[in-house]
Order: C-alpha cells, then structure tokens, then sequence
C-alpha cells in the first residue's frame, strides 16, 4: 500500500512584477503559484519532521479544525493547537498598501475577514517580519460604523470615536481585534503580472493573541461572506476559483489556484454538483446523497446542519473526511469486508487501520453528491501514518460532515459562486502536466510505449 498523504498547506508565491489591472485580470483570469507547506520553499518547513510526523500532526488537525465549524464552540480552548490548523492548511504570501507591503498569512477557507497585524499594536503575537504600518499607505482608509463596509463585516461595534471595529475569535481562544479599513491588495499571477485589487476591505489588527506562528501576520478569508476575498474579487474574476492539491509524495512541487476564466473546470470527466446557501455563508455546504463502496451503495440520510440539502461542508483545510458515526459504522463496515488484510490499531481517531507491509487491494469507492459521482484513488482513501500501518482518510464524528483535502487530492476542483456550483475533475496537479486530465495523460504513455 503505497498511499502517502498529508497535510495540505500551501504558500501562495508572490513575486513583484509589472502589474496588471484587476479589469485585465476579468478579461484574462489569472493564477496564483501554490507551495505545499512541507515544501522546502515553505517559511514553515521543518526538516526535522519526518513524513510520518507531518501525517500524524495533519490527522490530529482535522478534529480540532470542527470547533472552527460550530459556532457554540468559539469560546473552546483546545491546549496546544496551533492556529495555522485551526484555521486552515495554508499560508498566503500578498502585499497590502501603496507602496505594496509583503505579508505572509493564514489562507483560511473556514473564515470571512482578511486582516493582519497593525502597527502600533498594543498586543500582538511575535511575528518575523515587520508590522503594517497603515499610516505609511497612501491608499489605506478607514470606516465608520455608519459606513455599508462596516455592515459587511461581521461582529463589528463602534469605539469612542465613531470608528468601526472588528472582533474575531477562533475555536482554541485565539484572537484579533483592531479597525476596519481597506487598502490595495496586490497578488501575483504565475503569467508574470501581479493583479492589484483596489479597496479591499481589511481588518487592522491591535489586539491579537493565541497559538499563532511567528512566520504569519493575520489571515486571509477565502469563505463565502461578505468581506472574504473571494467575494471582494466578486464579479470581476466572474466568482469563479478552482485549486488542484497535490499529493505529500509531491511537495516539492507547485500548483496553482485559478480565478476568473482561468478557473473554468470542464472537459473528460468533469462533473459538478450545486452549493447551497446556508447559515453561516462563510462554509460551502454540498449535498452528499450516497457513497458506494464496490456495487454497494450507502444512502446518507443524516441532516448535521438541519435540512436534506447542503447536509455536507467542503473544506480543503480539514485534512480527513468527518461523517457522521452511524453512518461512518456502515461505511467502515462495507469497506473492511473487501479488504483481506491484517488490521492494526493506528492513531487516535482512525478506526480502519491494516499492516501495510502486507498487499491488499483497496476497494473502489465513489461520492455521490448530487449530480456528481466522483470516483476516489486509492491515494484518497487511505494514507500511511507509519512504514507499517495504512489507514481509512474517513473518520467519525457526532453529528457533522465534512469532505476533507485527501479526498480532493489530485482532483481539479471548481467553485463557481455566481452559479452556486462545485465541480471536479481527475487531475494530475503539479504543473508539469498542467492539470491535464488523466485519462488523456495515461493515453499518451501508452502511445509512446506502443510506438517503442
């Protein structure tokens, strides 16, 4: 069994060239380099870390990440958890202000507002690189509360002054508090021309504390909300996104994550499914129907959010599959009676686990979503924690669903959010193959072999 998996945090690379207007970007799409996190390109790389430990860490991420999911769990603490997981499995390097400002922050899908440390800052958490200095932009604004830009924010209130204030928390007690403003936002695209984004709505941070790490600044929300920057690119990428995640055995290498046109997943095996809107809008709720192990299809008939559609949260932060446990109980149960194998106790929270120096075969297993049959690799059903054991990416929890990032590896997946759709298409996802789909590249190695 040779499926290697991880956690999925990526570095959005930027690096400044000559730019290109956010109405030429409408016209063209653009493009955005994606770094695993464990890539020696990453700020957060740790060549201490061995596969296995990254695997573990991942795993033990994706609890944790459900408090960010339930709001009555906001006041949680959760010891010793690291915010990058808590938020989500990527970093964001961009550039805010006029002259532009590098930052590096938190690329989180579980989350609206986009903010960064302030400076002066009456509390802040250490950080490597300097603080934004908002009065040395000549394009940084502030609102107050009387402004539609405050209303857009959740969790807003007024200071002394008139001026509008954020505050968020996240699931281990972490925190920002500080002003809400806008400036420029400039982000590159792997054509050469960095995009640059006026008036982009922004949380200047004063008061911030938790289990950040010291080589982020803030976070970005790419959530469905208001103020994310999803929705603040809006119309002029046409609302549309789409990301490829690599494999762990491919973290040296880069992908990309496409907006506007250069985000349009269509073609051989292409299949897409409708989002529906829920509460809170920052999640992308789906509608999971069945999943079929071999010919045996498993209805799901559960409502963790209260109705029969969007009974599901797409989340390329999470790194496993969260069903709900009854359900998981006859998944688990389909899938070990196919599987002639040794079973062996693998990490906390992983029920399905086998020696993995013994050969067996993984069944196949296919996500009916609605109007979406996406048939899994073995890649994303199982994931070896350690040289010897290989276990089930799925795992229970009570009452909640969550399609995690090692079900999504390898596969080009779309948001259109005008269209309110999600598609996915089997890719090869590092840039060498340029997202071809695999039938076409299997096509061509035979080919080449046949003419040998």
């Amino acid at each position: 069994m040779a499926a290697i998996v991880s956690l999925f945090a990526f570095v959005f690379a930027i690096v400044g060239l000559s730019n290109l207007s956010i109405i030429q970007a409408q016209k063209d799409g653009f493009s955005v380099e994606l770094i695993h996190r464990d890539s020696p390109k990453s700020p957060l790389y740790n060549h201490l870390d061995t596969t296995y430990n990254r695997v573990t860490n991942a795993l033990r991420r994706s609890f944790n990440r459900v408090h960010r999911f339930k709001p009555t769990s906001v006041t949680t603490m959760e010891a010793e958890v690291d915010i990058i997981a808590d938020s989500g499995e990527y970093l964001m390097n961009i550039a805010i202000g006029s002259p532009a400002f590098d930052i590096f922050a938190i690329a989180d899908t579980g989350s609206d507002l986009i903010w960064t440390q302030c400076k002066p800052c009456s509390q802040c958490f250490p950080q490597n690189g300097p603080l934004f200095d908002p009065t040395a932009s000549s394009t940084y604004k502030k609102f107050s509360c009387r402004t539609s830009q405050c209303g857009d924010v959740e969790g807003t209130s007024c200071s002394r002054n008139g001026s509008c204030q954020y505050s968020v928390s996240y699931g281990d007690g972490s925190y920002s508090n500080g002003e809400v403003a806008s400036d420029t936002l400039t982000l590159d695209s792997t054509t050469g021309s960095p995009v640059v984004v006026p008036n982009v709505i922004m949380g200047c941070g004063r008061d911030n504390d938790g289990s950040f790490d010291e080589n982020t600044s803030g976070i970005i929300g790419l959530g469905g909300g208001d103020s994310s920057l999803i929705s603040q690119l809006g119309t002029t990428v046409d609302g549309k996104f789409s990301y490829c995640l690599l494999p762990f055995s491919e973290a040296g290498n880069s992908s990309k994550m496409n907006f506007g046109s250069d985000a349009i997943v269509s073609g051989n095996g292409a299949v897409s499914t409708p989002l529906t809107k829920q509460s809170p809008q920052t999640f992308y709720f789906l509608t999971l129907e069945a999943i079929s192990v071999g010919t045996n299809r498993i209805k799901f008939t559960d409502k963790p959010f209260g109705t029969d559609q969007g009974n599901i949260i797409i989340d390329s932060g999470t790194t496993l599959t969260l069903l709900p446990d009854e359900f998981y109980s006859e998944l688990e149960s389909a899938v070990s009676s196919m599987i002639n194998a040794p079973k062996v106790n693998g990490p906390e929270g992983l029920n399905l686990c086998y020696d993995a120096t013994t050969e067996f075969a993984v069944p196949d297993i296919t996500v009916h979503f609605s109007g979406a049959d996406v048939k899994l690799q073995p890649l994303n059903t199982f994931v070896l924690v350690s040289e010897t054991v290989a276990c089930f990416t799925f795992s229970p929890v009570p009452n909640f669903a969550i399609y995690g990032n090692l079900a999504q590896m390898n596969f080009l997946v779309g948001y259109d959010t005008i269209k309110q759709t999600v598609s996915f298409k089997p890719s090869v996802c590092s840039n060498c193959w340029k997202n071809m789909d695999i039938t076409y590249i299997i096509s061509i190695i035979t080919c080449y072999y046949l003419l040998l």
